[in-house]
């Protein structure tokens, strides 16, 4: 039935005055927007154990809900979904779909691009040529199978299918490397920058197609040079003119709280007008906005606010309505017939073994393993949101029906949901053996001469007790020399920014990308008035894993001993990663508890006695090393050590290891305790 758009109203006048609130637009939204959280979410915790990307579930929620399942209902559909709030709806995901690809391009940063060399350009140009020289190929059968395709136009339809196959989405492709704890190995660092290059050509590419398909519609090859030509035109623009501004406003921003406020609008202003612009010149309007993120400063602290302003709204509210938007145009049951769904093992074949023996060939040119080689090649086959923005273009200029478009968004979907297990099944960084305080405290002979502490740290509260106790073990002229790494544990959260934060943790604190915190500032003051080798890092995982990343980075400084703070009102799943890094821990472990008296003593100590330590000693291997510890504590001026045996019988009492104090003198001794535990 044909509705007229311009006789929808806005919102009814309720149900007590006979108005069905599903007749209006704003009610109607409001109850899709609820329909595709809940359904997205409830996925999204269903694939979470199967560790998939939240894109999976985005995806599959859209398809659900469109003609492929829920959609086979026409009650529902005319109800829930009617032809006339396709429109509506399309509209508010694409104000979403704007301001992510405004985040995109804030992360992408073009100098560290041009830092990544030859070899992350090379694979990216492997995994792009291949899988789209094959893509033309594929076009040419797709376009003879599918009923309706050959009415387009040969270069619109290849070079769609071309882009669509030869693409890596970055979002998604940071997302399952911080999953897999390979976002900071040299195989994560090669694929992000690999994927950095794929997404910018990506774009260029996209654009082209939509010249292209435009060109065809309007019957005239001039069109598309004139809009390829605005295209460049507005880039130089956008680099030339509009960066110098943007890096003005970040500057005017810093340290301008007041002012804050009117720099973001203005920016998020800046967004749509580049999206305008874009939509003007006949590319899509994203691409404006895309190029805009670009031009903001990605130093200091002004990018990070825009995107605590921008993220959450749009990620966890408006992005979700996209994939809703795609899955009500997918209908899978368009791929009917052994024929059919022959095209899409076809397609799906082709798109992996395109990108994987490109991108694996050229990287085992670089001198990389075939082990690294092959996993690069699966991890650079991801698709997701880059893929459906194509896809969803490509059937807007009609160069795509509703067959082509169903056999594309199935093979991003499988591409996409086997990167993960595949990676895991063939690529497994190598683990470490652990080391023991002992072994680099007994032995003056040791290859490293030098003892390696790593400090744990996720807030403020950790800091002045870490600083105190690791003041009491630095040793002096007769210990080995003492070398601090803290690591600075931060949540991975399904928020784009946790994955820009995870790319920096790889950078050294205090670098442009990584600005300083108070946490941080406390330890590198530390470190030059101490003069204490400190080098701080920072771990960026989900709460399941925080722990292996522990391990990790253990591993990879080879330090001796694991200090974990352990403060009073911590939350039950920092609680879990604490215990799981007792349990399960390689090498030494200290789990550090303050209850506010290690300040106290350190405020109120002498220039002689700062803090009195008691050691209690039971035996065994566990009490040896906390004697490893307390035998540093002994060369510092500022503790006064005390260390208690306890003994089974008076023949085993020996004058000489039992050491006592008064009663009177035990709360003043017992200032500081720490439990060491040997796995």
């Amino acid at each position: 039935m044909a509705v007229n758009i311009t006789a929808i109203k806005i919102s009814s006048s309720g149900v007590w005055q006979g108005d069905n609130p599903l007749n209006f637009a704003f009610p109607l939204l409001i109850i899709q927007t609820i329909l595709v959280l809940l359904l997205s979410r409830s996925l999204a915790l269903l694939f979470k154990p199967l560790r998939q990307p939240k894109v999976i579930a985005e995806i599959v929620g859209g398809i659900l809900l469109g003609p492929s399942a829920l959609g086979r209902n026409q009650a529902y559909m005319q109800r829930v979904f009617p032809a006339w709030s396709t429109t509506i709806l399309e509209s508010v995901a694409n104000i979403g779909l704007i301001f992510f690809l405004f985040i995109v391009g804030l992360d992408l940063d073009l100098r560290s691009m041009q830092r990544s060399g030859r070899r992350a350009l090379s694979i990216a140009t492997a995994g792009i040529v291949l899988p789209f020289t094959l893509g033309i190929g594929i076009a040419f059968i797709l376009r003879r199978s599918i009923s309706g395709e050959h009415s387009v136009g040969y270069a619109a339809f290849i070079v769609f299918i071309g882009v669509a196959l030869s693409i890596t989405a970055f979002p998604v492709l940071a997302r399952i490397l911080a999953e897999l704890k390979l976002l900071n190995t040299p195989l994560g660092e090669t694929a992000m920058a690999a994927a950095a290059f794929n997404d910018v050509a990506a774009w260029i590419l996209l654009a082209l197609a939509i010249a292209i398909s435009g060109g065809d519609h309007h019957k005239s090859p001039l069109v598309s040079l004139l809009v390829l030509a605005s295209g460049v035109v507005f880039v130089l623009v956008e680099m030339i003119l509009v960066k110098p501004v943007m890096a003005w406003v970040a500057k005017r921003a810093e340290g301008r709280e007041a002012e804050n406020e009117i720099w973001i609008s203005l920016t998020m202003a800046g967004v749509l007008v580049s999206g305008f612009m874009t939509d003007m010149i006949g590319i899509h309007s994203i691409f404006g906005a895309f190029v805009f993120g670009l031009t903001v400063p990605k130093e200091g602290e002004f990018a990070g606010k825009l995107i605590d302003r921008i993220e959450d709204f749009v990620t966890g509210l408006l992005l979700p309505l996209y994939f809703a938007s795609s899955g009500l145009k997918t209908n899978v049951a368009t791929i009917s017939g052994g024929k059919a769904w022959g095209l899409v093992v076809l397609v799906i074949t082709v798109a992996s073994a395109g990108k994987i023996i490109g991108t694996f060939l050229v990287a085992l040119g670089c001198k990389m393993t075939v082990k690294e080689a092959f996993t690069l090649g699966v991890i650079m086959n991801t698709k997701g949101l880059v893929e459906l923005i194509v896809l969803n273009i490509g059937k807007e200029k009609k160069v795509l029906n509703d067959e082509a478009f169903a056999i594309m968004v199935v093979m991003a979907l499988f591409t996409t949901f086997l990167t993960t297990p595949a990676v895991m099944a063939i690529y497994k960084p190598a683990r470490y053996n652990g080391r023991r305080v002992q072994q680099s405290t007994t032995h003056p002979c040791d290859e490293l001469k030098e003892f390696r502490v790593l400090a744990c740290v996720h807030g403020n509260r950790d800091v002045s007790s870490l600083i105190n106790f690791i003041e009491m073990i630095r040793g002096g002229i007769e210990k080995s020399a003492l070398k601090l790494y803290v690591l600075h544990l931060v949540e991975l959260t399904e928020r784009f920014s946790s994955i820009i934060m995870a790319r920096a943790s790889a950078l050294p604190f205090g670098c442009a990308s990584s600005a300083p915190d108070s946490v941080s500032l406390a330890f590198e003051t530390y470190g030059q008035l101490g003069r204490v080798n400190v080098r701080q890092m920072k771990a960026v995982s989900a709460m399941s894993s925080m722990h292996e990343e522990v391990f990790r980075v253990a591993g990879e400084k080879q330090a001796s001993l694991v200090v974990v703070p352990l403060v009073e009102n911590m939350g039950v799943e920092w609680r879990a990663v604490k215990q799981r890094v007792l349990e399960k821990s390689p090498c030494t472990v200290a789990v550090l508890v303050d209850r506010g008296l290690i300040r106290r003593a350190s405020q109120e100590g002498t220039e002689e006695v700062g803090w009195k330590v008691c050691v209690v000693f039971f035996g065994g291997p566990d009490d040896r090393e906390v004697l490893q510890l307390a035998g540093r504590m002994v060369e510092h001026p500022g503790v006064e050590l005390t260390v208690m045996r306890f003994v089974k019988s008076k023949e085993e009492y020996c004058e000489k290891d039992v050491y006592t104090f008064s009663t009177a003198d035990k709360e003043k001794v017992l200032l500081f305790f720490i439990q060491i535990v040997i796995m």
